[in-house]
Formats: structure tokens, sequence, C-alpha cells
């Protein structure tokens, strides 16, 4: 999906949209806070517009994600929010008779979820569960994790199905970068040598949901990250906008590949009724957003002119990297640009 389209010149991101879709770590809130102008632009958002709320943490209900964000000042149903467990518990039907028992590795969101399922939970491997479903808690621990290992060794994957709600290697809290579910589900791999089918972002299903649920038409998906967000929302054929709150910026978009290239950039989520500017090339190769400018000339990303905004100048240079089709690695780019 290209990033700048001229017919975007002079529109907001939300224009022709019927339906917002939100990330929540790294995009609405880190830890128990609101990320700044996060709460009062989503809320302005839903004066017009649908918003729900997409998210790969497993470890709470849709209604606890909710009450989360109306203490943020949002107003928020269970309903608008999908969750990567709801996602887990749609794809585990595809492969388990129902109300089979499953054992389960992860909170209490994944619990319920899987119960609401129909399923019956079981935390051992002794008890011959049916399959094995997994996701992100700060509990869970070696302990769980070697249940799961104990349930999948030397099953297949149609013996005994193993599914993750994700696959995030790390998860942004209130102290930092944390390790995610990915790291998790990478242990359990490490163990028994197979892979475990994904519910949630990258895969599409997670959006799937969401875009069904919601009967939407003209989706716009608002991710911090390009491996989940950015990736499921192209696979998915969503418009999307990369926010820089979270956990990816200048460095990442600068590398990012072809499928994981969002549809916007912006500083935070006041950007999304802002005009979005629109990318020129000239015909030297040289590209421009506003007055910043950015050219490759052999092997060296040059910056013609910074320009007033330093967002512009991140955009110009994605611009004129990604269309030269080179690999960044070939390149040198100025620290300028990412740092």
């Amino acid at each position: 999906m290209a990033l700048f389209r001229r017919s975007t010149e002079g529109r907001a991101p939300l224009d022709g949209v019927d339906l917002v879709l939100a990330d929540l770590d790294g995009v609405v809130y880190k830890g128990p806070d609101a990320i700044p102008y996060a709460v009062e632009s989503l809320n302005a958002v839903a004066e017009t517009l649908r918003v729900g709320y997409i998210t790969n943490n497993a470890s709470r209900t849709d209604a606890s994600v909710a009450e989360h964000l109306t203490r943020l000042g949002l107003r928020v149903a269970p309903t608008d929010v999908v969750t990567s467990p709801q996602a887990a518990v749609r794809l585990l039907a595809q492969h388990v008779a129902a109300g089979s028992r499953i054992l389960v590795v992860g909170g209490d969101g994944l619990v319920a979820e899987v119960e609401k399922g129909g399923f019956t939970v079981t935390r051992s491997a002794d008890e011959s569960p049916a399959a094995v479903i997994q996701g992100f808690s700060p509990d869970v621990g070696w302990a769980e994790l070697a249940e799961a290992s104990f349930a999948l060794q030397g099953r297949t994957d149609d013996e005994r199905p193993w599914i993750a709600t994700n696959t995030d290697w790390t998860i942004p809290v209130a102290r930092g970068i944390a390790p995610g579910n990915g790291t998790l589900v990478s242990a359990v791999h490490t163990a028994v040598g197979r892979l475990p089918l994904v519910a949630g972002k990258p895969e599409r299903a997670i959006f799937d949901e969401a875009v069904a649920r919601f009967h939407a038409q003209k989706p716009l998906f608002i991710g911090d990250r390009l491996d989940t967000d950015i990736l499921g929302a192209n696979r998915a054929g969503i418009a999307s906008v990369l926010v820089l709150t979270g956990i990816d910026g200048g460095k990442q978009l600068l590398s990012a590949d072809a499928e994981s290239r969002p549809t916007f950039i912006v500083r935070d989520l006041r950007g999304l009724s802002e005009p979005y500017p629109e990318v020129k090339t000239a015909k030297n190769g040289a590209v421009s957003v506003r007055d910043a400018t950015v050219a490759i000339d052999g092997n060296d990303v040059r910056i013609l002119s910074e320009g007033t905004d330093e967002l512009d100048l991140l955009r110009a240079a994605c611009a004129a990297i990604w269309n030269s089709g080179r690999a960044i690695y070939g390149l040198e780019v100025p620290e300028r640009l990412y740092s």
C-alpha cells in the first residue's frame, strides 16, 4: 500500500472513512495512562464516525478494556473492543469439537473468552486437552509454559492444535518496553519444535472480525507498530496510520519493507483530522513534502532541505527510499533522519 497519493492533498486521513479502528498499547495508552492528545482526538472522531478498538493483549476481557478506556475519558462499550482472544477462540472452534477441554496459557481475558466459546478450561497437560491456546499475561511463568510444552510434545497440528492469540515480541508498559506474547510463544516453540496458528495481528482474522462486526466499507486502522499493526492492516486491505507515540519510529519507517508501509504517518492522533501533505517528486528524483526535500545520490540519502517540520522531512525520506526500490542496508542514511 502506498504511503502517499496525490488525491490526499489537502485531505485529512479521516476523509471518506466510515470506521476508525485503533490499537491500544502505544496508541491510546502506555500502561495505565493515556497518551497525550489520544483521548480528546478519538472522542472528536466518535462524534461523527464509529470507533472500534483492536488489541492483541490477551490478558484482559473486552469489558475490562472498555472500563479502562472509559476511565481515561473515552466513550466505549465492551462491544466496541475486539480482542485477540476473541479471534483466537473463533479460530479454535474451526479446529476442535464444541465443548472440548482446552489447555489455556494466559490470563483472565483469555480464560473468559474460551469459556464463552463453550469450551472447558484446564491448566494441566495431564488432563489430555484437545488443544492449547496461548495468550499474554504478566503472570505467565515457567510452569505455565512447561505445561504447554508437555501437552504439545509429540503431537502434530492435527492431533493437538496450538493457537496463539498473537506473536508480538514486545509490549509497551509504563516503565518502558517489555517482552510480549511472541517471546513466550518462542519459548514453547523452542521446546516442542513447532509453530502455532496465530489469530491476532499481523494475521487478518482479527481485522476481518472487526470489519464484519461494525459493518464497515472504508475502515481506517491506527497502530504504532509496523510488524503487527501496519502489516496486518495491509494484509486485510485496510488503509492505515502509523502514529509515532509507541514502538516504531523513524528508523523502522525508513527501513520498512513493502508489506509494512503505512498509508499515513502522524505525530499524534491530532493528525487524523489535519490536512495531509502531498508528496512531490522532481524530474531529478528529489522528493519534497511541503518545504522538506530528500534525494538519493548514488548510495547516499541526501537532505536537500530540512524544512520547518521534522515529520515532513521523515515523510519525504520514507518516500524517497521506498520509491527507489533499494534496500536500506545499501544506502547511507543521515542519522538526522531517524534520531
